[in-house]
């Protein structure tokens, strides 16, 4: 059987169908549902503490661009399209133009921090109401935020690079010193637009506003550096020790005078260590996530739309387990009749529980409100919350 392939079946999600208890269209009414879905006890079959799935509407208070919010890079750009695993394989052109973005992005993404969605989530680890957390994400808030807190970065992270031929990784911070040594020009264009707060958005005509020149793609124009001028380095192990290729012949290695990969080179090309869009997610963290949903009584879901199969199925595998399941995303969900239509009218918040409401105003007036009712599972640390970050920006994680 192949593995999945991580696509964009959506663009765009219409409004939540249902909330559920209907007394949780409020902040307090929300809280109290979540409140009941937690202390209530799990199925008889089931184990009590839950796993959490996470998306990008959880990054959003942390200065990051989730995809189909009212903000998010597919409603303020429209015509955004992201480049795929195997152009990005197969085309040098493609490579260019997939680390440019990613250079412009980078700085945003490394001054920003996990905000108090993500230390609600360890705090609510503490307690023992959360055995794991399964993320989307790829910004390393969620390991950053409650170490100690098992979790699953269920399409990769940015914070390194790997090899597409030894698998080796390395530091994306090195690497972003490498392409700004490579390209003068765009590591004057990045110190000019982080003056300026040009990358603090998503919109193109807010960009240009502030000095940065896009495309009607939303792609930097920059007349004398174009994206077919920018250079990316190999990987360092691969052009030292080329490896053999399937016929036991040595793969060709080749840079230029200043260290950047070229043509005819077939191996030590390096890409961000992130399942790309039409990239197989690995056996073993798919079969980690699984495992993770299995060894759980209740799934909470929180700031995702579901629109990634691979994101969907989990919360199908829940709910055919028969663990109840809350959602608390500002958007639709996919499939979301599937979850909530057949669920007791009547019940408040212990069967399921679906809310529209921002992470991080709700999830840390839950936990204030469980840690009156619920003894910590380990000695309670001194939670340094933080609602916002002081130089909030824009990065399309994976979808650069």
């Amino acid at each position: 059987m192949s593995k999945p392939l991580l696509r964009i079946p959506y663009t765009d999600l219409p409004l939540p169908s249902v909330i559920a208890p209907a007394s949780a269209s409020t902040l307090p009414g929300a809280i109290a549902a979540l409140h009941r879905f937690f202390v209530a006890p799990s199925p008889r079959h089931l184990p009590s503490s839950a796993v959490v799935l996470t998306g990008a509407g959880l990054s959003v208070a942390s200065g990051l661009a989730d995809y189909r919010g009212v903000k998010g890079t597919y409603k303020v750009n429209k015509t955004y399209r992201p480049i795929y695993y195997p152009e990005f394989l197969k085309s040098h052109e493609s490579r260019k133009r997939y680390w440019a973005r990613s250079f412009l992005g980078w700085s945003n993404l490394r001054k920003a921090s996990p905000n108090s969605g993500h230390y609600a989530i360890r705090d609510l680890g503490d307690l023992g109401l959360i055995r794991s957390v399964i993320t989307q994400n790829v910004d390393s808030f969620h390991p950053r935020a409650h170490p100690n807190l098992s979790t699953l970065e269920l399409h990769g992270y940015l914070r390194a690079v790997v090899c597409t031929t030894c698998r080796n990784e390395f530091s994306r911070n090195e690497f972003q010193e490498k392409l700004a040594s490579l390209n003068p020009r765009w590591a004057e264009l990045l110190k000019k637009a982080l003056e300026s707060g040009a990358l603090d958005t998503e919109d193109p005509v807010e960009r240009r506003f502030k000095g940065l020149k896009v495309n009607p793609d939303g792609d930097v124009d920059l007349p004398d550096a174009p994206y077919t001028t920018f250079r990316y380095p190999p990987c360092p192990k691969c052009l030292s020790h080329p490896p053999e290729n399937s016929d036991g012949h040595k793969h060709v290695v080749q840079v230029d005078a200043d260290g950047a990969w070229k043509l005819p080179s077939t191996a030590g090309i390096l890409k961000p260590a992130v399942v790309m869009f039409g990239e197989s997610i690995d056996s073993h963290v798919k079969n980690a996530a699984e495992e993770a949903i299995d060894n759980a009584g209740k799934l909470l879901v929180v700031g995702t739309s579901l629109a990634t199969y691979s994101a969907w199925r989990l919360a199908k595998r829940a709910q055919d387990r028969g663990m109840p399941i809350a959602v608390i995303s500002m958007g639709g969900i996919r499939g979301e009749d599937r979850f909530f239509a057949d669920m007791d009218p009547n019940q408040r918040g212990e069967q399921g529980v679906r809310v529209a409401l921002s992470t991080d105003d709700l999830l840390p007036a839950l936990l204030s409100a469980l840690r009156n009712d619920v003894a910590p599972a380990e000695a309670p640390r001194k939670a340094s919350l933080q609602a916002s970050i002081a130089n909030p920006g824009i990065f399309k994680d994976m979808l650069s």
